[in-house]
């Protein structure tokens, strides 16, 4: 598995990034909403967001007239390349018929011969 994919489930695999990146997939927030609708403290918003920006599922604009604002969203270009890569990982033609090779199961697969 690449570092990509890795990232990408680590920065998923936790329930308020997971509750924050829905909720940017709704639209452009700014911090303070999403502390609002998540009812999550600033700073923590701000590591959670900060991971996501990390995996680069979202980007930030700082605001034009107050630099203090910082607006985020998702990169959509990510979350294209994301549903491919997801597609393929959980693609069920990788599953393939196999007896697995470790000491235990050539023991039994040895009894069955002997049979």
């Amino acid at each position: 598995m690449d570092t990509e994919t890795k990232n990408l489930f680590y920065a998923l695999g936790n329930p308020n990034r997971l509750k924050l990146l829905d909720l940017l997939m709704t639209g452009v927030h700014c911090n303070c909403e999403l502390s609002g609708l998540t009812g999550m403290a600033m700073n923590l918003i701000s590591h959670h967001l900060k991971v996501l920006q990390e995996a680069e599922l979202i980007q930030s604009t700082r605001s034009e007239s107050d630099a203090r604002w910082i607006y985020y969203s998702v990169d959509e270009n990510k979350i294209v390349s994301i549903q491919e890569k997801l597609e393929k990982f959980f693609d069920l033609g990788r599953i393939k018929d196999r007896v697995p090779v470790c000491p235990p199961c050539e023991k039994s697969s040895q009894k069955e011969k002997s049979k």
